[in-house]
């Protein structure tokens, strides 16, 4: 056909790119050392371990494994993940669960739930993209909340809570990673969480809690999530097999109260009837046996010293006036660099150095975060964080260079 525009949707012509997919592609080439994706380091992957209950499961669940399956999910795999969350403090049972391909699903099965175009969701400054390229695709109006050392600053959310009420808007949610945030790798102390919920119960709104990175803690204790604290059933809390696991499953999870998980659980029917049965068998069985936690705490005994290698090289060659506070969990580091250094366009500079990463401003949605950073230590080797941070300490001084005559 010669014009397709005219027949895309309203919706299809306001889509836009992932700029972390995007990057992904144009860091293929094996030269070129990437801090950009949130990659699992593979190494980490429990290949051995998985081929042994694999053959358990054929063995013992064949035929309804490699069946379809309920919406909702497998009942052993919805009942060990309530139990899981009933140790962080989360009053849940298996009808409260909804298992999701991917979390990356269950932020866009909110986005149709709620969303309709003009809509206000709140959402932190920075924020995960996913989540904001979720939003936006049903035509969300974004409004960014500031982050600081302790994540999303809550008394800036109550101030913009009440100027948009003044002007006859109702946010839907409040979108937010409150545990090593991504991008920001930050930390919402508990004091903060309770405003939060204290917030949300005032002005009658959702709270999206999205925890991926909860359990890869190097340097602090559990921390309670946000749905932990929610005694009105206002949090859906969202988490993933991804980043503990192998993001190859395509396997998260959703807790809520039973309406809402109904109400997903309606919605996930026509995007693809059923999350895959066989993963759902594997994990359970990996959860049964005890491997997952065992798993968990050989991933973060690897992770931690990639991140303080990666905090080392960049004092060792970073030029003076970068912020980066260390992170305690998660994947990432989050930089800002001096006035005057604009990432997005010094990226072009890193890639041909052969070096990438994912500029501030893809966080934003505002279109701030141009001189800020977000750094991936988990995936690549430890040589290539040195060699990396070496390479973009360079880019760096060069642009300081610049802004210097």
């Amino acid at each position: 056909m010669e014009d397709l525009n005219r027949l895309y949707s309203d919706r299809a012509g306001k889509m836009r790119k992932s700029e972390i997919r995007e990057l992904l592609k144009v860091t293929q080439d094996p030269e070129i050392i990437s801090f950009a994706g949130g990659l699992p380091n593979p190494k980490s992957f429990p290949i051995d371990d998985l081929k042994e209950v694999i053959h358990v499961v054929l063995d013992h669940h064949g035929k309804e494994s490699l069946q379809y399956g309920t919406t909702q999910g497998v009942p052993e795999l919805r009942e060990s993940i309530a139990e899981r969350a009933r140790k962080d403090g989360i009053d849940a049972g298996p009808e409260h669960v909804a298992i999701m391909s991917g979390s990356q699903q269950a932020l866009d099965t909110v986005g149709k739930i709620f969303l309709n175009p003009g809509d206000y969701a709140l959402v932190g400054l920075p924020s995960y993209l996913g989540g904001i390229n979720a939003y936006r695709s049903y035509e969300a109006n974004l409004a960014g909340i500031p982050l600081d050392k302790d994540g999303m600053c809550v008394d800036l959310l109550e101030e913009k809570i009440k100027e948009l009420l003044k002007q006859g808007v109702t946010p839907k949610f409040i979108y937010t990673v409150p545990t090593f945030q991504n991008p920001a790798g930050v930390i919402m102390p508990e004091n903060r969480r309770k405003k939060l919920i204290d917030l949300a119960n005032e002005h009658d709104l959702l709270i999206i809690e999205d925890d991926p990175y909860g359990k890869l803690r190097y340097d602090v204790d559990h921390i309670k999530p946000l749905k932990a604290l929610d005694d009105a059933d206002r949090v859906i809390y969202i988490s993933t097999f991804s980043k503990i696991l192998s993001p190859g499953f395509r396997l998260a999870w959703a807790i809520a109260s039973e309406e809402l998980t109904r109400k997903m659980v309606i919605c996930k029917q026509a995007l693809d009837l059923c999350t895959n049965t066989f993963t759902q068998f594997i994990v359970n069985e990996f959860i049964r046996i005890g491997s997952l936690d065992l798993h968990i705490l050989k991933i973060c005994e690897y992770y931690r010293p990639k991140r303080d290698i990666m905090m080392r090289a960049m004092k060792d060659y970073f030029p003076a006036g970068y912020v980066c506070n260390k992170p305690l969990g998660g994947m990432f580091a989050w930089v800002t660099l001096a006035e005057g250094i604009d990432t997005e366009v010094m990226f072009l500079d890193a890639l041909k150095q052969k070096v990438a990463y994912v500029h501030g401003k893809a966080f934003c949605v505002d279109g701030s975060g141009g001189r800020s950073m977000r750094l991936n230590f988990s995936y690549s080797t430890d040589e290539q964080i040195k060699e990396g941070m070496c390479r973009l300490g360079a880019v760096i001084a060069a642009k300081m260079k610049v802004l210097c005559q």
